[in-house]
């Protein structure tokens, strides 16, 4: 869930490169030599050496085979295993599943995708520039609806100040919709995390139950992922194996806290679940397989506009379309929120990839933008080599 960063975030980290901590055990007589590294493997131990995230995690099924792969440590003052495939704060990927939900209500016939917001919500969403009226449900999904990000009006710079409070929805939108629309309705693209916090009221308005149980009911259970969940109002800790996400405690210092344990209610629709690498990558596939949305929506849903955030990337409703290497697309979202950046996706060939680390980009020092870049070169490796 992108919010606005410095450049460049200022800190150190001692990093741990503990052979058993970097990968599969290899095993067989002491004196062997150790069978060469995947570049797979090369690149999250690179993740850790070169671009200081305490922990990579990443998934990959590719021609049937499954593989999982670990590197660095899940504590970054002591060596400690990393879980394969833990449970992460899945933040953006939170959007997809929303998406999904909304595009079920549409095949339903419950929904339009080009009705007007006012229709679902009356009255709720207004402010100086910003129409209800004018604003679509396709707009929301698209990140075309020009409406103020509630993720940059919060507080989010002051880590420690939010790690454990509690935020409604509505005072995340009334956060938002202080300050003005940025452009007019689909007049072009824009990232606001306040776009899925009014699709997840428009899916309770219109199924008067609340959107965590309608995702976990028709996208987390008909998936079968059994390690991606909700939490309960109040829940800041992680259920399951997982390793310790770490964050700046504010963005104008360099000290850095221990963020596992948050109150993540301020993610919402928008970022608020928790999953791991492979039910991801499990997800990505039962949507591209069809098994989520019928045709009609699904297609919708793949409908793209140019995303100006890396070459080539386009947004769909919900889903990313982002270019591989070795030729094609992969279709996903990801996602960033304290103490862990989640990337991957699939493809429509067959393969399936989750990457996690445990920090955003910048958090531990070194150059922010090459970080990220960074955790995207590996996913792509993951996809292609």
């Amino acid at each position: 869930m992108p919010r606005n960063k410095k450049s460049v975030l200022r800190g150190s980290l001692l990093v741990v490169a503990a052979a058993g901590l970097l990968g599969s055990t290899v095993t067989g007589a002491a004196e062997a030599d150790p069978p060469p590294r995947s570049p797979l493997q090369r690149s999250l131990d690179r993740l850790v050496a070169e671009e200081k995230y305490p922990a990579a995690l990443a998934w990959t099924h590719k021609d049937g085979r499954t593989t999982s792969l670990v590197a660095g440590s899940s504590r970054v003052n002591r060596k400690a295993p990393v879980p394969h495939d833990g449970q992460v704060r899945a933040g953006s990927n939170t959007k997809t599943f929303t998406g999904v939900v909304v595009l079920q209500l549409v095949a339903e016939g419950r929904v339009a995708l080009d009705a007007p917001v006012e229709r679902y919500l009356p009255g709720l969403v207004h402010g100086k520039g910003i129409d209800a009226r004018k604003i679509t449900v396709r707009h929301l999904l698209q990140h075309t609806s020009g409406l103020p990000n509630y993720t940059e009006h919060i507080g989010l710079d002051h880590f420690e100040r939010v790690q454990h409070r509690f935020f409604h929805p509505h005072d995340l939108l009334a956060a938002a919709l202080a300050h003005p629309a940025k452009f007019a309705p689909g007049a072009k693209w824009g990232y606001s995390n306040t776009n899925y916090l009014l699709a997840g009221l428009i899916i309770e308005r219109v199924t008067g139950r609340p959107v965590q149980e309608e995702i976990t009911e028709r996208v987390i259970s008909k998936a079968r992922l059994r390690h991606t969940y909700w939490p309960r109002p109040g829940d800041q800790s992680i259920r399951g194996p997982h390793p310790h996400g770490y964050a700046l405690a504010r963005l104008d210092d360099d000290r850095v806290v221990d963020a596992t344990e948050m109150d993540p209610s301020w993610g919402g629709a928008a970022g608020q679940l928790i999953s791991t690498p492979s039910d991801l990558a499990r997800f990505t596939r039962a949507l591209l397989d069809g098994k989520l949305l019928p045709p009609e929506q699904l297609a919708e849903m793949r409908r793209t506009v140019d995303a100006p955030v890396l070459p080539g990337w386009r947004y769909g409703l919900g889903v990313v379309s982002i270019p591989l290497s070795c030729g094609g697309v992969y279709w996903g979202h990801g996602g960033d929120i304290d103490g862990y950046e989640t990337r991957g996706g699939a493809t429509d060939d067959g393969r399936s990839v989750g990457l996690a680390v445990t920090a955003l980009p910048g958090t531990f020092g070194g150059d922010e933008e090459k970080a990220a870049l960074a955790v995207m070169d590996a996913v792509d490796t993951a996809f292609c080599e």
